[in-house]
């Protein structure tokens, strides 16, 4: 099989059914999120890391105000000819989503797959969560899921999963290259092999993130100031079982509402 070293999110079309597979349980997921969680009524919503907008334009079409952030303009130019294809303003805009502002607030903020590792710094990471701070009202949420490092047990190191639409099936394999702990930072390797009815190919990318166990996670929300910790789930985003998170925890959405 050819393989093509390159960027993963510079192929939106093979992202999207990467990532999208999932789309419901996440929807549902976040709307049962905003009467349980956030004080008062939701009507704007907004995606730092927003990538093509799987969850954006399936809000939109409940009828809610979305907008949304991705560095990588490709993603954003999907995100809204996706958007514009269902008759919604093309709201999504390239920035970093470590140094932004919007002008006017929001009632909620979402980052579901582990988007905010790809911040490198504790000084970046600080700074986005003071940005999502800035741009939503009091009494907001900001729903954040990522992969914690457990301490009490050993981290998963490889996972491998598959999506098919239409005529198009991407299978994704992800492992683990280098994590080193003293430096917070993991490596992974990641494939979509991709296979359509007249060709098949293999994209292969590098992908870091920075580590955080659970003790450095809460440090980091009680530093920045602004947020509460209002409940804590897994990613098997059931609403009426939220977790504890301790050191073993490894998926965890952190439901982190505006003071």
């Amino acid at each position: 099989m050819e393989t093509l070293n390159a960027n993963l999110y510079d192929f939106p079309r093979y992202y999207d059914l990467v990532f999208g597979s999932d789309w419901k349980a996440e929807f549902d997921f976040l709307t049962a999120c905003f009467p349980k969680h956030a004080t008062g009524s939701v009507t704007r919503v907004f995606e730092p890391a927003c990538g093509t907008g799987r969850l954006m334009y399936r809000l939109a079409k409940e009828g809610y105000d979305v907008s949304g952030l991705d560095l990588n303009s490709k993603a954003v130019a999907y995100c809204n000819k996706r958007l514009k294809g269902h008759g919604f303003a093309e709201t999504a805009f390239a920035a970093d989503m470590t140094d932004f502002h919007l002008d006017q607030n929001v009632d909620i903020a979402f980052n579901m797959i582990n988007s905010f590792r790809h911040i490198q710094t504790a000084e970046g990471a600080k700074s986005h969560l003071m940005c999502v701070a800035n741009c939503l009202r009091q009494g907001g949420l900001y729903i954040l899921g990522l992969h914690l490092t457990p301490t009490a047990s050993a981290p998963s190191e490889a996972e491998s999963w598959s999506a098919s639409r239409g005529n198009l099936c991407v299978n994704t394999s992800l492992w683990m290259m280098d994590r080193n702990l003293k430096k917070r930072e993991e490596t992974f390797s990641m494939t979509f092999d991709i296979y359509t009815p007249t060709k098949s190919f293999r994209i292969e990318d590098t992908i870091s993130f920075r580590t955080y166990t659970a003790d450095e996670m809460s440090s980091l929300v009680n530093n920045v100031g602004g947020f509460e910790v209002a409940a804590t789930y897994d990613f098997a985003y059931n609403i009426n079982h939220p977790i504890s998170v301790d050191a073993s925890t490894e998926d965890v959405v952190y439901i982190l509402r505006k003071r």
